[in-house]
């Protein structure tokens, strides 16, 4: 990691810049581990959770100012999924005292992979959950995180792949004790 990558909450005036960097972390960053249906069926599942930026527990990298990824947490008890895909979405508040806090929406733009990003921003996200009572945290990975999460001690609970028109998106729920 170098010294020029710092980290802020995001605003309602990032949204678009986030948007289309995780349209790039999916369509690129992807694509060395899903076939190009895979990819497109993706699209569907992940995305940007406006629901995080307004509660102040989304996160986005920079480098000489420049987004380069982006991430977040919440105390609700959806696991992943972006605003268009309502039916993955339930708004109840997690109990800290026997919930996982939720990782969500992490993205890295494809040209600055492998920079300590990832890491960053599930380093302040666990912070975060941690100061707010969670004893561990929950997070849905992609085939492309997997590597990341498990490095970052993150264990399988279980396999829960999902399907869009016929089409089989990979996906691993992750779990670590903070």
């Amino acid at each position: 990691m170098t010294g020029s990558l710092t980290i802020r909450l995001a605003t309602e005036a990032d949204l678009g810049t986030l948007r289309d960097q995780m349209t790039l972390s999916i369509d690129r960053g992807q694509a060395a581990v899903l076939t190009p249906a895979q990819v497109i069926a993706s699209r569907a599942v992940m995305g940007l959770d406006t629901q995080l930026v307004r509660e102040g527990t989304y996160f986005v990298v920079e480098d000489h100012r420049v987004p380069v990824g982006c991430g977040g947490w919440s105390r609700r008890a959806t696991l992943y999924g972006g605003d268009h895909s309502a039916e993955l979405r339930d708004p109840a508040l997690l109990d800290p005292a026997k919930d996982a806090a939720r990782i969500r929406a992490m993205y890295t733009h494809p040209d600055h992979v492998r920079r300590g990003i990832g890491r960053m921003i599930l380093d302040r996200c666990e912070q975060a959950a941690r100061m707010e009572g969670f004893a561990a945290a929950e997070l849905m990975g992609t085939a492309g995180g997997v590597p990341l999460y498990a490095a970052c001690g993150y264990e399988q609970v279980d396999r829960a792949d999902t399907h869009v028109d016929g089409v089989v998106v990979p996906l691993t729920r992750m779990r670590k004790r903070l």
